[in-house]
């Protein structure tokens, strides 16, 4: 493994709060492993209500990739895996559960005071095309300063490892982001395995919760649903995407605070309400 080019002086950082919600036992999981699983974050109700708005949503995007050449999209295919980004510009139900009181806790716990809404996303692994999404770091995908960011990965059915749960790389977070090279047509990978991998299999309203810098993969839902996911990511206020060609120094920064899609969750320690 290597470093990304421009990771360059990472020190891996724990913010000094008090905790509103998780246990020191999932804060310390976390900091030192990378990620924790934290069963029943949100209820069925809620749970529900989203997923119907999501599956219309999606509908949507499949309805599109299989318009195309070979059914597929960058990463996406129908019958293999779809994404859609920015759903809480859509869904009055996603933008209030990227604003759960529970999931605004876990962001100031793990975060600090001031926290917004970076990325969102649902992510629709199916049965028909079973595959496996290979072993990233998030921040390999877009690379953002500062490079430790929060991902919820807040399941929507139940990811069982049949179905497609993630499988983390414990400790591997805490030299900050590997360089990645992209795998055909998987998408992009900074290893092709790891010897201490875990699964991290979550129900319904639970959620696998790590950092950005946390090499996870997904494995290949072999069971007769589909697996539902909807991914949600939070950064410290003031958070910057890179941009340019990483084997030169980056050209720009673009501070990630788009009011319509990265807006405040905490702000000096209190939840938005």
């Amino acid at each position: 493994m290597s470093s990304h080019p421009w990771n360059t002086d990472f020190a891996w950082l724990r913010p000094s709060v008090a905790p509103r919600r998780l246990t020191e036992t999932q804060i310390d999981q976390f900091h030192e492993q990378g990620f924790f699983v934290i069963e029943n974050l949100i209820d069925a109700e809620t749970v529900a209500a989203v997923t119907a708005e999501l599956d219309e949503i999606e509908a949507e995007v499949d309805a599109l990739l299989q318009g195309l050449p070979d059914e597929r999209m960058f990463i996406a295919e129908s019958g293999a895996i779809t994404f859609s980004p920015h759903a809480v510009k859509q869904s009055p139900a996603a933008q209030a559960v990227s604003a759960h009181p529970a999931i605004a806790d876990v962001c100031h716990d793990l975060l600090g005071p001031d926290v917004r809404l970076y990325w969102d996303q649902l992510v629709y692994k199916k049965p028909q095309k079973p595959r496996e999404f290979p072993w990233h770091q998030d921040n390999g995908y877009t690379y953002v300063e500062p490079q430790q960011y929060l991902t919820i990965w807040l399941s929507l059915t139940d990811a069982t490892v049949d179905a497609g749960c993630p499988w983390v790389a414990p400790g591997e977070h805490l030299g900050g982001t590997l360089a990645h090279d992209y795998v055909d047509p998987l998408g992009f990978q900074c290893f092709p395995d790891h010897p201490d991998k875990v699964a991290a299999p979550v129900g319904p309203g639970g959620a696998v919760v790590f950092s950005s810098l946390t090499p996870h993969k997904t494995g290949p839902n072999t069971t007769d649903g589909v697996r539902k996911t909807y991914i949600l990511q939070y950064a410290p206020h003031g958070a910057d995407v890179l941009e340019g060609d990483v084997t030169a120094a980056p050209t720009g920064r673009v501070r990630q605070d788009d009011p319509e899609r990265q807006y405040p969750v905490v702000e000096g320690g209190v939840p938005v309400e």
